[in-house]
């Protein structure tokens, strides 16, 4: 079922997803050679306390830490632990918050030290793509015109897109309906409408775009082992155009 937010609603959303953007900012600072990602996930759980806020993602079907970190190859939903960041690294970090019965949710692949100009490339593009697809999510256009302006930057650039994740509507569940495809199968799909609210949130692979998801059950990785990225923002439809809730004022 789709539902279409009300102003009162997207405002309530607005502050869950300026939590989300200052804990990521704080995240970004925080990442360096060094660092281990249990230190990262507990920093992420704290400043979200700090603001009267829960982590989204903790228990959220058995997942067991407040925030998703993903090394390299790592696609999407690495769990915190002992790992520990490296020069060359990049991590993806992608984190929601519960705030007055409203989900924010959002996410970013950041550079550790000096990484290669592919993955530099690969990070770019990544989020271009992002930022393309929110482009058109304005009244009367469709999902299609989204997904395609997304795989079309992910594609010309010679990057593979991962099918099998994808984005997703927003509000008081954490995954509503519909979900926002990186890709286009058939059809236009769904007519945006005022008071939409998506996920969207681009997965772009250096190489193949298959993927397994390893044995805890959680973190998907890229089947050539070859790096992957993700950014992620949370942006409501309205009138005046796409508004980006996930970005700080």
């Amino acid at each position: 079922m789709i539902t279409l937010k009300s102003k009162r609603e997207i405002a309530i959303m607005r502050d869950a997803c300026c939590i989300v953007a200052e804990v990521l900012a704080k995240l970004r600072q925080a990442c360096r050679p060094g660092v281990l990602t249990r230190d990262l996930d507990r920093l992420a759980e704290e400043a979200t306390t700090l603001h009267g806020a829960k982590p989204a993602f903790k228990g959220y079907r058995g997942f067991p830490k407040a925030l998703c970190a993903s090394i390299n190859q790592q696609v999407v939903h690495g769990i915190p632990g002992e790992v520990e960041l490296k020069d060359g690294d990049i991590v993806g970090l992608d984190f929601g918050v519960l705030h007055k019965g409203y989900f924010g949710d959002g996410a970013i692949t950041v550079p550790i030290g000096k990484i290669s100009q592919e993955t530099e490339k690969l990070l770019r593009v990544t989020e271009e793509c992002l930022y393309r697809g929110i482009d058109k999510m304005v009244p009367n256009n469709h999902l299609a015109d989204l997904s395609r302006a997304i795989q079309t930057h992910a594609e010309s650039n010679n990057f593979s897109l991962v099918k099998e994740f994808g984005g997703h509507g927003i509000g008081k569940n954490l995954h509503e309906d519909p979900m926002v495809l990186n890709y286009v199968v058939n059809g236009r799909g769904l007519k945006l409408r005022e008071g939409l609210v998506l996920a969207v949130e681009p997965m772009v692979n250096m190489g193949t775009d298959r993927v397994q998801i390893l044995s805890d059950g959680w973190t998907v990785v890229t089947l050539d082992g070859k790096p992957s990225a993700h950014f992620e923002h949370t942006v409501a439809v309205t009138s005046n155009g796409p508004e980006i809730l996930t970005r700080l004022p």
